[in-house]
């Protein structure tokens, strides 16, 4: 049946036939343009095949023949045959290639779009019938297997033997939780047991604490609640975002008391976030650095910094300030810098304690100038507050103390995270960042290139360097030391070696002799793109672990991901627009597709290690990020002004002192979700015997990020770490979605978890009162990471058998 030239509505009866028409014609058009485009930048041709081959559907269903129905089968099985030879049978990349087509193809088997199609309109539908059957079978069979997925087990009598290995020697006593790590070893392992994988799935909330700090009209959007507690004795210590600290009762949550440092703060600001507090401990015939005796107040101290640059010292019991500490207990963590300006230097993360020395770093603004303060470590009497030394990593001589004709390097590389202790050994172990503005280095002294990006070991007492490792060689993709590194007395048939990881932003693990810094598992330096931007130079080569969760082999544009066809075709037009030879393509005008990005497949919240099992969890994630330099001109002037303050990681920023600023962001679709195929976030187990990875899954789903509250478990960045205990359970808090989970850390099967009423992005703790075990984490969410906001500290513990 065919329209007649008499007709004055050749469509008439058939109105949604009109509209299919119409529908099929856009699709087909938007197709065929992007297509094309693809195509002349060297992309997949499909999309223009396809483009046209709905054109002529279209044409055809406006004609109403039955061939329609056919080119439309054809397009499908195309389709499917192309899907799977670009992806394989993995469902989360594939049904984006057919979730519109799909449907489409059902809406055309209708009886009242299909019978307007002539008198073998039936036939052509059954034919059209077999193909999206054939299609919906390989989606089913797609379903059954992940090929991202590692299943492994850990071998029995490695598990097995757990309990009867010898405690580590800086294990926390039993109960408690004392540093941000666990203990000063960063290891986030626990060897209470009273929660095991058989009673987990009892865990119920026990208390629940408000803190009532929340987000003010005058904060930066990077609101965060990131912070860890500890537990002492009785009492559980944490802090909120605005660096109030709360001493909670450990057993029922009740506020014992709190402090507030009354934080000058503005939307200037790049961070208002606390990680932590630290905790100290006087003992009996303590001295200070120099030899006095210990101060008769304040027996135990609860140090934090703050977002306005401050040190501030309390009694742990009561809350007060300790008199004896610097300025009836403060002190100005801006002294002795150049450059003052407020929120400039940011305390975020909890100083290392050590028997005598209080040891602090702290963050720099990011890519605002090269005239931010100086990113120095300094270790201070633990008692006293005053200065004892200094490592100021941009200065030739970095140990030079400030005086009146001195001040500290601006701009020296910083340490914005946590730093680990080994005091039998006299070290600390200190994660350092790269020289602002992170990504231009073309005005970088030789000095601030020997650390930048590195990890020192530095003297307890002195300060001074024992041994160095860099991360990234002339850092221009702001690959800093995001975490801290785990200390481990590795065992073998050999002996004990004492060994450090490091868990970096380019997926690597370096793991080192933490005596020495020689490398345990090899880092061999590896050739990477060349062709840095005019002005500025590139290292030949940089390191690359054998232990790593960086992608293998180079993205492609096939890798490129959407919801639907249509963003991820727009994803793979933007990728092949982008410079991209691998990692370390250096930063360019053209823009720079920067993956593993910015955000780091390791972040602050670092590994778990659970050394009786000898293993070790991580949480690895994988987000693009595009880098686009900017030459100065009216979006990106020279000097600052009132349009262009500091205050964001995100987007355009200025980099003054540079030829050039950048506008730095993820690399996402129209609709907002990363151009990067899925899984975006995994946990994993490595055995720390072979350096091998045992197991790996998706962790995290899009429930609390999509439109629609969809459990799809695809797999979501974190911000925040794991623990390990030795009831053989992992607990992690940091995903997207807002839950609480523990796994099995023979295998990473989930066992148990529990609704947030805000975002999780902290690490969680564990400890015992009055018996009983406890779970923690702190819930406030985080403003530019995009999850629900709030202030609770929220305990879990097993349900009493009566309650059942």
């Amino acid at each position: 049946m065919t329209p007649t030239s008499g007709s004055t509505n050749w469509f008439r009866g058939a109105p949604w036939l009109a509209i299919t028409i119409v529908v099929v014609a856009i699709m087909g058009l938007a197709l065929a343009g992007g297509g094309a485009w693809l195509a002349a930048l060297g992309g997949s041709v499909y999309y223009l095949i396809a483009g046209a081959m709905l054109l002529l559907t279209g044409w055809l269903l406006a004609i109403r023949r039955a061939e329609a129905l056919w080119v439309y089968a054809v397009l499908l099985l195309g389709t499917m045959v192309w899907a799977i030879w670009e992806v394989g049978l993995d469902f989360w990349t594939l049904a984006p290639r057919g979730d519109v087509l799909a449907p489409v193809g059902a809406w055309l088997m209708l009886p009242f779009i299909a019978s307007h199609l002539g008198p073998r309109w039936r036939i052509a539908r059954r034919a059209l019938g077999v193909v999206l059957i054939a299609a919906a079978i390989v989606l089913g069979v797609s379903l059954t297997s992940d090929r991202h997925d590692l299943t492994g087990t850990l071998a029995e009598n490695e598990t097995a033997g757990a309990t009867t290995a010898p405690e580590p020697a800086e294990a926390p006593a039993a109960g408690n939780w004392t540093a941000y790590g666990g203990s000063g070893f960063g290891t986030r392992y626990s060897s209470l047991s009273e929660i095991t994988r058989d009673n987990v799935k009892n865990l119920r909330l026990a208390w629940e604490f408000r803190t009532g700090d929340h987000k003010r009209p005058d904060d930066p959007d990077e609101i965060t609640n990131q912070a860890t507690p500890l537990k002492v004795g009785d009492l559980l210590y944490t802090c909120s975002p605005h660096q109030i600290v709360f001493a909670l009762e450990a057993a029922s949550g009740k506020l014992r008391w709190k402090f507030d440092p009354q934080v000058q703060h503005n939307k200037a600001f790049q961070h208002m976030t606390c990680r932590g507090v630290a905790y100290h401990a006087t003992k009996p015939g303590a001295a200070s650095a120099d030899g006095a005796p210990a101060p008769s107040d304040c027996a135990e101290r609860i140090f934090v910094p703050t977002n306005d640059g401050r040190m501030f010292a309390l009694d742990a019991q009561s809350g007060k300030p300790c008199e004896s500490f610097g300025q009836h207990g403060q002190i100005d963590l801006k002294e002795g810098s150049e450059v003052q300006t407020l929120g400039f230097y940011e305390g975020t993360s909890p100083p290392v304690v050590t028997d005598k020395v209080l040891i602090v770093g702290g963050a720099v603004t990011d890519n605002y100038s090269d005239r931010v303060p100086s990113g120095v470590i300094r270790g201070f009497d633990i008692y006293s507050g005053r200065l004892i030394w200094a490592f100021d990593a941009g200065n030739p001589d970095p140990n030079e103390m400030p005086s009146a004709s001195h001040h500290f390097t601006a701009g020296s590389p910083n340490s914005w995270s946590i730093s680990a202790v080994d005091e039998n050994l006299g070290l600390v172990y200190v994660p350092l960042g790269s020289s602002s503005p992170d990504i231009w280095g073309g005005g970088r002294s030789p000095e601030k290139e020997r650390y930048d990006s590195a990890l020192v070991a530095l003297d307890i007492m002195t300060g001074k360097l024992r041994w160095s490792f860099q991360n990234v060689h002339h850092d221009l993709w702001d690959m800093d030391m995001p975490s801290q590194p785990s200390l481990v007395d590795l065992r073998s048939n050999s002996g004990v070696t004492p060994a450090i990881y490091i868990p970096a932003k380019t997926g690597d693990i370096f793991v080192l002799d933490r005596r020495d810094g020689h490398q345990l598992v090899p880092a061999p330096e590896k050739q990477v793109p060349q062709g840095a931007a005019p002005g500025d130079r590139l290292s030949p080569t940089q390191p690359f672990s054998d232990l790593s969760f960086r992608p293998r082999a180079m993205l492609t544009d096939a890798q490129m991901w959407g919801s639907t066809m249509f963003d991820q075709l727009v994803c793979r037009i933007k990728f092949k627009r982008l410079r991209y030879e691998g990692p370390f393509t250096p930063p360019s005008e053209q823009g720079t597709l920067v993956f593993p990005g910015d955000f780091g497949m390791f972040e602050w919240g670092g590994i778990a290690v659970d050394p009786k099992r000898q293993i070790a969890i991580a949480n690895p994630q994988s987000i693009p990020f595009v880098s686009r330099l900017v030459p100065r001109g009216k979006d990106n002037p020279a000097a600052p002004n009132a349009t262009h303050p500091p205050g964001t990681e995100l987007g355009v920023q200025p980099m003054y002192g540079a030829p050039y600023g950048v506008d730095l962001g993820t690399f996402l679709s129209p609709l907002g979700i990363p151009c990067l195929a899925p899984p975006w976030g995994n946990i994993a187990a490595i055995d720390l015997r072979t350096h091998k990875v045992v197991w790996q899954h998706r962790i995290g789903t899009i429930r609390d990020q999509a439109p629609l509250p969809l459990p799809f478990k695809l797999g979501v960045p974190m911000l925040g770490g794991p623990i390990v205990t030795a009831g053989g359970l992992i607990f992690i808090t940091g995903t997207m979605d807002d839950y609480i989970r523990a796994f099995d850390v023979r295998n990473g099967r989930q066992l148990w978890q529990d609704r947030l009423p805000a975002g999780g992005q902290s690490t969680p703790m564990t400890y015992e009162a009055g018996g009983k075990q406890y779970v923690v984490t702190v819930d406030g969410g985080h403003g530019s990471f995009g999850t629900r906001l709030g202030d609770y500290v929220r305990a879990y513990a097993l349900e009493k058998p009566s309650q059942r």
